[in-house]
């Protein structure tokens, strides 16, 4: 049956035969005595339906084969598990450099013009006196775009980063603090526990689609884990709105050139919606609520300090919602960024003609080399202002729901464990690494002979790190000598 299977998938393209989900290869080697017709239903049952997170190695597509391919090097949030060995200063992949082609081969040809005119027509040259002054108020603007941008880059990654802490405590009380009744209700309960586990990977999928204008429910990362509830996005979602067009060649290139007649309109989604969409994560929110408010109810959460907790972390999780929504559409004043890119091209403008007096050709390439600097620093604030894009340096939103996932899955994959099976194991060592004695050994002796090892413990740690003190400075001292 396994030979069977990898047969059936060798005519397939790599991301259709990888969309096969676990469960069915495991439904397909356990049954592997079952008719071939079952086997081959299920499995493509399974491929035609919409992906979950929690079904398969890399669930929310995101890009872990790198390459030399355009929409791998200039697209998409960067894979954070690649290590690249190329200097710093060499790498193409996450810099701005493909969006400055186009402005750098106006200021070349700008630049040429100038220097031309004042070499072989007319000197145009003048006293360099406004590069002190415009260029201490360029400076100021670039310093203040960055600054905002690379602000908001941070609270955004403090938000998912509070995301995955409230997903994380928050599964830890529904897995191993929520009580499992006998029999069949229990296992009702535990598909319950499940589902409210399912629903928390739900929400950061869905906060990550509407942090990117994708309002719907039919993705193939969010589909399998609310596909059961009634939501907006669900009533708005048909096969015309999961159509997407793909963009035509030059297009493409001017997406990549970062030229602003070619950008699409992110909001385009939303304002072709004919269907109220709602807001997808809250309404998540409100079936966790109602999970909890029903676990309660049920005398399955009786402790109320978990119960607190509980309640806690949904809220946080709420804050982590409004935060993004407040960073995403709170962006800097139009006024500013209309005013920082004038002042900066006007300064860039006059380069040519406060240089060409004291550089002659040499103007040409000293002003392209400028213009690489203060438009790289404008465009990298530009790019990073929406840190949950799918620019290369935007956040790996992703690689968050992925870590989120995992972290849930990694909770629920084991029974609550009971102090016993694991504090009178015989492998383990409680006073490592000063003895390896395991627990047995230690509950033999006597609680002053304990206490005393206590003692010693932290004795020998502080010798230990003495010595290691000394031993560095030894190094460092014998280092010095040789030089």
């Amino acid at each position: 049956m396994g030979e069977e299977a990898s047969v059936e998938h060798q005519g397939m393209p790599f991301g259709e035969a990888h969309k096969m989900s676990m469960d069915t290869r495991a439904a397909t080697w356990a049954n592997s005595e079952s008719s071939t017709d079952v086997s081959e239903t299920l499995t493509q049952k399974e491929s035609n339906s919409t992906v979950s997170p929690r079904n398969f190695e890399n669930p929310l597509n995101y890009r872990t084969n790198t390459g030399l391919a355009v929409n791998d090097y200039f697209v998409g949030p960067r894979d954070m598990s690649k290590h690249s060995k190329w200097p710093m200063f060499m790498r193409m992949h996450g810099a701005i450099s493909p969006k400055m082609i186009l402005p750098l081969a106006f200021v070349a040809c700008w630049s040429s013009l100038i220097t031309c005119v004042s070499k072989f027509v007319y000197p145009l040259g003048t006293s360099n006196l406004l590069l002190t002054v415009l260029g201490f108020v360029v400076g100021l603007g670039l310093s203040f775009r960055s600054s905002t941008a690379y602000e908001r880059y941070t609270e955004g990654r403090k938000y998912w980063a509070q995301l995955t802490l409230s997903a994380q405590c928050l599964a830890r009380v529904f897995w191993l603090h929520g009580e499992e009744r006998m029999g069949e209700q229990g296992k009702q309960d535990l598909l319950a526990k499940m589902t409210a586990l399912n629903l928390i990977v739900a929400f950061a999928v869905a906060l990550k689609h509407r942090l990117r204008f994708e309002p719907y429910s039919g993705y193939d990362d969010l589909a399998g884990l609310i596909g059961h509830l009634e939501t907006f996005a669900k009533g708005a979602t048909s096969e015309e709105t999961m159509l997407h067009q793909k963009s035509g060649t030059l297009k493409s290139i001017g997406e990549y050139l970062g030229v602003p007649f070619a950008e699409s309109n992110p909001r385009k989604l939303l304002k072709k919606a004919n269907k109220p969409l709602g807001n997808l994560p809250l309404e998540v929110l409100t079936y966790l609520a109602s999970y909890v408010d029903e676990t309660i109810e049920n005398g399955l959460l009786n402790v109320p300090g978990q119960q607190t907790l509980a309640y806690s972390n949904i809220t946080a999780l709420n804050d982590v919602l409004t935060g993004t929504d407040r960073v995403l559409n709170t962006p800097l004043p139009l006024a500013y960024s209309i005013a920082i890119s004038q002042i900066t091209w006007v300064y860039i403008i006059i380069l040519p003609v406060q240089l060409y007096d004291y550089l002659g050709w040499v103007t040409i390439p000293g002003t392209i080399c400028a213009a690489y600097i203060i438009l790289g620093l404008l465009l990298i604030g530009r790019e990073i202002e929406n840190p949950f894009g799918n620019d290369v340096n935007d956040l790996p939103l992703d690689h968050f729901c992925q870590q989120v996932a995992s972290d849930v899955d990694t909770i629920s994959s084991l029974k609550k464990p009971r102090m016993a099976e694991f504090v009178t194991h015989k492998d383990n060592k409680v006073l490592f690494p000063i003895s390896t004695s395991g627990y047995e050994a230690w509950a033999a002796r006597s609680e002053k002979r304990i206490r005393n090892e206590l003692k010693l413990k932290v004795e020998v740690g502080y010798a230990a790190w003495l010595d290691l003190q000394g031993e560095h400075k030894a190094n460092v001292k014998a280092g010095d000598e040789k030089v």
